[in-house]
């Protein structure tokens, strides 16, 4: 038999599969879509093709059958996940970016939200360490509170959870350690970004920063189908970063630096200058009389081809009446430096079950334990491995002659340190989640309770051993600390479904109560018996103990109503009350509303067989969103309790307190258009945004006869505005070969209305906590970079200039002299980009994507003790070899100033500010799917195999920007462990 298959338009359609139902006997449509089977009369021809709905045709005594296939609704008929409610794409009036599991475990990572990079349009992220397990740095659609948090808010499987950094705000300078990273991203089904008020006012005055929805997976009726999937790998830092200094260039810049300082001539005159008055103060005569040994630090402290690996065993299945998922997984990675690794083993278990004909149980849970061994990296801590290759001078030797480590270096031997000293962290995490719905006998209606508790165990300890680093003035120091953490969330809702005729309305009632406790115990001590024991038990000299509660709460009342007329006009509204015992009791309840509309426009009469469009929606909301992302109790006036007097115990005022102290707000406009063109081979969507914040939480001066310098009150605004657009397109679609490009973009442009002004009308600049260096006033950015300007290195004198007052006024040599002025820039990306590609043909496959970031300004951090033309580069630390690029003699044209014999002092101005913008390559898989026929005699259903590399290229703009450019919204490059790129292989098998 013989036809033609073709499609809504009559237009041929080559490459659609034809085959017989139940068999392996089938034919591909020609250029002209035409085929040709054998196939028995009683048989079923099935038709597919990729975009559109596959067909079943029964067999009869025709010789001829002509199929016109219809354009595949699915992507239209696609749910996402919101959290409290789910809603048809065609439903969405908001703006929400799903990610499914596929795209999330090609990122062979810690914590689960590193897979975002690129994938949503104006979501921004960095990492602020590639120490393994560390916090990821996210912004959605720029920052919405100058002061407040700016973190997202992360809801698991309907239930808010807490998502902080474990360590950070209790120890100083250790590594970072992210909650998420007890999540294995097997066990997650999708990720949906909300951005917008329509999509986030559901969470109230947690909604304004917006919120990522983590679904994970659940069991499907069936058989039980077992999935295996493994990868094995290495890791290197994905940028070197700058070179230091060797130990000859160090010693030529040191005494060059005598020369330019004393005016004297030659090499030989500076090393007898320097015996003269200095004696061998940097040690280059007895280094030279040793025969110059030099010691290669950067590769000491490296730790090349790090092992990466994971491997996780699932379990799906069920019947009409159960469904279940099991899963257990091992995760592991080492650090590019050494003495740094994660480990995390996981497991899930979740349950549906139909108790009867009107109740179903539903349970979700997860239990993980994970390690870190961290690092001292967050500050100036010179017993870090990875600052070694900066601060320690290659004249230093590792080892002594009989192999053993030199204890006599002019900085602790990092090598010692990483083998002797304690920096971990172990955490334990159990999240259970459990429903029970009531399907009521009124059809459509159905009531759900929930109940869900998050438990954390965060155990941490830090040891610094006794004979040399830290540790050693103090016969060693230890320190230790406790937290346990369980937050309950209860839930009540009831859903009811209406439809009349053309028009359907959805109703949600929701009542929620969140308890947060957390308890915190720690200790320290000095002054160890031995070495080799480490417990403040062997402490000899406890010197501090402390402990804390914590608590907060939050109450709502949520209600949603969508409204539905023939699929082509759509209307969403919510309304939701929260309480939150941050505030006072007559400033805790605040309301949080959003509205929003959708036209399908592809469902009207007037599209109907159009050949062009198959899919186009305008959508619109408007809402308000808030943040109580602040201290708890700052409305009070507080005394503390932990003074001493004269042995006694006593109390002080500990904080001035504001009654009146209630929410930010965030009033959000978003609009955009959806479309899908040709067959939905382009799909896309462009989106404007506005989001003013309002009364935002700023710290006032106050008079210091109150006895204090600040309070917290509601003053201020800030606006974020912004354009987004994502575009894919199917450029080739066949059974054998397909290939597809896609992108997204973002944009962000930030100005602060207002700020608080002192008694004469003056305003208050806001000061970054970050540094006073960033700024915040009327018409600047958020935390502006507010610095001198650098005006170049003058090359008669080799010394660096300043313009006085900004740009194209008068220039000095004098640093002092140079006003900060606004630089018309800060830390935050104003232009975000994510880049993917798919290809496959006949089983091989490749996928790519990739991220930028730019028109933003970094700021280089330690450039005082690394890249500065003083004391501290060439005789106390080490530099960077770019300080060999410097002045010399009159004429030189360079940004490095002439050496000098002295310590300077810091002179932050422009001449470290560098533009941001940067590009990584961030995912590359090229695998293989093994063929089905191959596999169906040792029991395999689908293998696929694979290699997966991660972040393997760079591009940055700036070339003067030595550093990683991924730098967190703080805006400084660190010294940090760098993110880190990867090479894996693995397989995925489904039995």
């Amino acid at each position: 038999m013989t036809g033609t298959v073709t499609d809504d338009q009559g237009l041929p359609l080559p490459g659609v599969n034809v085959v017989v139902q139940g068999t392996r006997n089938g034919v591909q449509t020609n250029f002209d879509g035409v085929y040709s089977i054998s196939v028995e009369p009683g048989s079923i021809l099935v038709y597919s093709y990729i975009g559109f709905e596959p067909q079943e045709v029964l067999v009869g005594s025709s010789n001829t059958y002509n199929i016109n296939l219809k354009v595949d609704t699915g992507a239209l008929e696609e749910v996402v996940v919101m959290g409290y409610v789910s809603k048809r794409r065609e439903d969405l009036t908001g703006s929400a970016v799903q990610i499914g599991s596929d795209e999330l475990q090609q990122t062979p990572m810690a914590t689960v939200d590193q897979a975002l990079q690129g994938k949503v349009a104006g979501l921004q992220i960095a990492s602020s360490s590639g120490t393994p397990g560390a916090v990821q740095d996210i912004r959605i659609r720029g920052i919405s509170s100058i002061t407040a948090g700016n973190e997202p808010l992360y809801v698991i499987d309907g239930v808010p959870i807490i998502s902080t950094d474990l360590v950070g705000t209790d120890d100083n300078g250790t590594s970072s350690f992210s909650s998420l990273a007890s999540l294995n991203s097997s066990d997650i089904e999708s990720i949906t970004v909300l951005k917008d008020a329509s999509a986030t006012a559901a969470y109230g005055a947690r909604g304004a920063n917006g919120v990522i929805v983590i679904t994970t997976k659940t069991g499907r009726s069936g058989k039980t189908a077992i999935n295996v999937s493994s990868y094995y790998g290495f890791t290197n830092n994905a940028i070197d970063g700058p070179d230091p200094l060797t130990g000859a260039q160090r010693e030529t810049l040191y005494y060059e630096g005598i020369m330019n300082s004393y005016e004297l001539n030659s090499m030989e005159e500076a090393r007898a200058y320097e015996l003269e008055n200095f004696g061998d103060a940097a040690g280059y005569i007895a280094w030279n009389e040793a025969g110059r040994p030099e010691t290669d630090w950067k590769e000491l402290v490296t730790n090349h081809d790090a092992p990466i690996q994971e491997h996780t065993i699932s379990a799906n299945g069920g019947s009409e009446k159960h469904t279940f998922y099991a899963s257990l997984g091992y995760y592991k990675q080492e650090a590019t430096v050494i003495g740094s690794d994660f480990d995390r083993i996981s497991g899930s278990l979740n349950l549906t079950q139909d108790i009867s004909d009107s109740f179903e149980f539903s349970s979700s849970n997860t239990a993980s334990h994970s390690f870190q061994d961290g690092l001292l990296e967050g500050s100036a801590y010179f017993s870090s491995p990875h600052t070694a290759k900066y601060f320690t001078s290659p004249l230093d030797q590792a080892f002594n002659e009989d192999g053993t480590y030199n204890l006599n270096t002019g900085l602790p031997n990092p090598l010692f340190i990483a083998e002797n000293d304690i920096d971990q962290s172990r955490f334990t995490r159990i999240l259970s989640n459990n429903s029970l719905r009531w399907m009521t006998p009124v059809e459509n209606l159905s009531f759900t309770s929930r109940v869900s508790i998050d438990y954390q165990v965060f155990n941490y300890k830090s040891y610094n051993n006794r004979v040399s680093g830290d540790g050693d003035d103090t016969d060693g120091y230890g320190y230790e600390f406790a937290r346990n953490t369980a937050t309950y969330v209860i839930q009540n809702s009831v859903d009811y479904l209406m439809n009349l005729g053309d028009h359907n309305f959805d109703f949600k009632l929701l009542q929620e109560y969140q308890k947060y406790n957390r308890r915190f115990l720690e200790a320290e001590g000095d002054n160890f018996v031995t070495d080799g024991l480490t417990n403040l038990a062997s402490s000899g000299n406890p010197t501090a103990v402390g402990s804390e509660f914590t608590d907060w709460a939050v109450a709502s009342y949520l209600g949603t109503a969508a409204y539905n007329y023939d699929n082509r006009y759509v209307i969403n509204g919510t309304f939701r009350r929260e309480g939150n015992s941050r505030f006072a009791k007559e400033n805790r309840w605040g309301d949080f509303w959003s509205v929003g509309a959708a036209w399908n426009l592809h469902r009207e009469e007037f599209l109907d067989g159009n050949d062009l469009v198959n899919n186009l929606k305008l959508r619109a909301s408007y809402g308000k969103t808030g943040n109580a992302n602040i201290d708890i109790n700052l409305y009070q006036v507080l005394f503390n309790y932990d003074a001493d007097y004269a042995g006694t115990g006593a109390s002080y005022p500990a904080g001035y307190g504001n009654e009146d102290l209630s929410w930010e707000t965030s009033y959000t406009f978003d609009a955009g258009i959806e479309f899908g063109l040709l067959q939905n081979r382009l799909t896309g969507s462009f989106g404007y945004y506005r989001r003013e914040t309002k009364d935002a939480l700023l710290e006032v001066p106050l008079s210091y006869t109150t006895g204090f310098s600040q309070q917290v009150r509601n003053i201020g605004r800030m606006e974020n505005s912004g354009f987004e657009a994502e575009l894919n397109v199917d450029v080739i679609r066949s059974r054998d070969f397909n290939f597809n490009i896609g992108g997204n973009l973002g944009t962000v442009d930030n100005e602060v209305l207002e700020v608080a002004e002192d008694a004469n009308g003056n305003e208050i600049p806001v000061i970054s906590p970050n540094t006073s260096y960033q700024r915040s006033a009327s018409g600047t950015m958020i935390n502006e970079w507010f610095l001198p300007t650098w005006a170049g290195v003058d090359p008669d004198t080799g010394v660096d200039t300043y313009y006085t007052n900004g740009a194209g006024s008068e220039v000095t040599t004098t640093y002092t002299q140079a006003n900060r002025v606004y630089q018309g820039s800060s830390a935050l990306p104003t232009l975000t980009a994510g880049l993917n590609l798919h290809v496959d043909f006949k089983g091989f496959f490749l996928d790519a994507s990739g991220y930028y970031a730019g028109g933003h300004k970094v700021y280089e951090s330690w450039h005082l003790y690394l890249n500065q033309t003083n004391l501290y580069e060439t005789a106390t630390y080490n530099g960077y070899s770019s300080l060999m690029d410097r002045w010399q003699q009159p004429g030189d044209i360079t940004r490095v100033s002439k050496v000098v014999d002295a310590y300077q002092p810091w002179t932050y101005s422009t001449k470290f500010l560098h533009d941001g913008d940067y590009f990584r390559l961030r995912n590359v898989t090229f695998g293989y799917d093994v063929n089905a026929d191959a596999l169906a005699t040792i029991g395999v259903s689908s293998a696929r195999l694979f290699v997966r590399g991660t972040n393997l290229y760079t591009w940055v703009k700036d070339d003067y920007l030595l550093h990683d450019p991924e730098v967190d919204a703080g805006g400084f490059t660190t010294i940090t462990t760098p993110p880190v790129k990867s090479v894996v292989f693995g397989i995925n098998l489904k039995l």
